[in-house]
């Protein structure tokens, strides 16, 4: 008898600045009752948001600047360097531009450079870049690590007749083997990726983000009524909260238990 096809972890993914560009990561290592590594740690106001970092608490997404919001800043690209804390920014027609995190100075001419790229019309209100200070901007509390079934995304490509990229889906963890949509039915259920141990939190429920093309910042698809109208639901990808932390890596094993 052919045993059946071991699901694994197919990519990882970390957002350092809330909405920004998704960073590759080869392996992390999850800590019991936290958020993946890396993940929203900042965000980027259009303000005032009404975020107090002495009483962080969660606030809506469309007061950031967020591909639900603002779909052009998918053509901005951003990677963090997490050994000094930089961030560099690249966008077609203005200049690079690398700053020092946490120095007020340069923090300021990152908001500056980014109200000159998105120009008056988008950026309504001053930019302000936020730290968490150990709150993550998650578009849900309860968004501790975001899994996504690549199944799951390949069966709704086969309805809509059209590629769909899972970047779309700005979720942490991307496992291939597991059958379609089985993640909507495992809240509360346990599972284990590579050396750790989550809980199913929810089903995902997705917005206006993942109608934005990740390579071109434009609204292109509408896969918040392709899921309704094609499932009947408005989910892709499951929260899942973790028990056991431990090393992950790509390649790793993933299985509901």
């Amino acid at each position: 008898m052919t045993a059946p096809p071991v699901a694994t972890v197919a990519a990882l993914y970390r957002h350092p600045v809330k909405g920004f560009t998704p960073e590759p990561l080869d392996r992390v290592a999850l800590t019991a009752g936290q958020a993946f590594p890396g993940d929203r740690l900042r965000a980027i106001e259009i303000g005032p948001s009404g975020f107090d970092p002495a009483a962080p608490a969660h606030i809506s997404k469309m007061r950031f600047t967020v591909l639900a919001r603002l779909p052009q800043i998918a053509r901005i690209r951003t990677q963090w360097d997490e050994a000094t804390d930089t961030l560099s920014l690249t966008a077609p027609g203005a200049l690079d531009l690398t700053v020092q995190l946490g120095d007020p100075v340069q923090e300021q001419a990152l908001e500056t450079w980014l109200t000159d790229v998105l120009g008056e019309e988008e950026a309504t209100a001053p930019l302000r870049l936020l730290d968490g200070a150990g709150h993550r901007f998650m578009d849900d509390p309860a968004g501790a690590v975001s899994v996504l079934n690549l199944a799951s995304v390949r069966d709704l490509e086969s309805r809509l007749g059209r590629p769909v990229d899972p970047l779309r889906f700005r979720a942490n963890v991307w496992v291939e083997g597991w059958p379609a949509w089985i993640e909507n039915d495992v809240a509360r259920r346990t599972l284990t990726l590579g050396g750790t141990r989550l809980t199913g939190v929810k089903p995902i429920v997705r917005c206006a983000a993942t109608h934005v093309d990740p390579a071109t910042g434009v609204r292109d698809l509408d896969l918040v009524a392709a899921l309704h109208d094609l499932y009947g639901h408005r989910w892709c990808g499951l929260y899942c909260s973790v028990d056991t932390g431990g090393a992950l890596a790509v390649g790793d094993p993933a299985e509901f238990n």
